[in-house]
């Protein structure tokens, strides 16, 4: 596991500012912050090279792209060998109906979470790219209702305020 980077008060700032809005300029990200421009761009350089920062992200709405559906599909793999995990997550993330895959402990080995057009096309899915496959013991299909995004993450013990 990754060691942890020490982030001051400042760095946690602009941790939530970027949550936020990642599109925020470093003028305007300074000036709420507190500190120079400058200063901003190189806090930011910094938590890019360290790690913290992964990357930008566009959000999309399925619904709009006509993936109205989505679901939670909780899949066991037997067996559940190495030399079958990277084969397998890189076959679902190549999946257009992907969003996201977790390797899990417990029952089930995987949880991925997809977007597909309707009941049909889940149906589809789930018979063509998972049980069809020989490693595929189960599948088991949760629609999604609705869902909310969650406050900006940060470091145990620095809760929003």
């Amino acid at each position: 596991m990754d060691a942890s980077v020490v982030l001051d008060p400042v760095d946690l700032h602009l941790l939530r500012l970027l949550q936020n809005d990642a599109r925020t300029t470093y003028r305007d990200l300074a000036a709420r912050v507190g500190v120079a421009p400058s200063t901003c761009l190189d806090r930011v350089a910094r938590l890019r090279r360290s790690g913290v920062i992964l990357g930008h992200q566009l959000r999309l709405d399925p619904a709009k792209l006509g993936r109205g559906l989505q679901a939670l599909l909780s899949v066991q793999v037997r067996p559940h060998r190495r030399e079958l995990v990277g084969p397998f997550v890189e076959r679902v993330r190549a999946l257009p109906e992907a969003r996201t895959v977790f390797h899990l402990t417990g029952p089930d080995d995987y949880l991925v979470h997809v977007a597909v057009a309707d009941m049909a096309d889940l149906q589809r899915l789930v018979l063509d790219e998972f049980t069809s496959r020989r490693e595929v013991a189960r599948v088991e299909t949760r629609l999604i209702f609705q869902q909310w995004e969650c406050g900006p993450l940060l470091p145990p013990g620095h809760a929003e305020s």
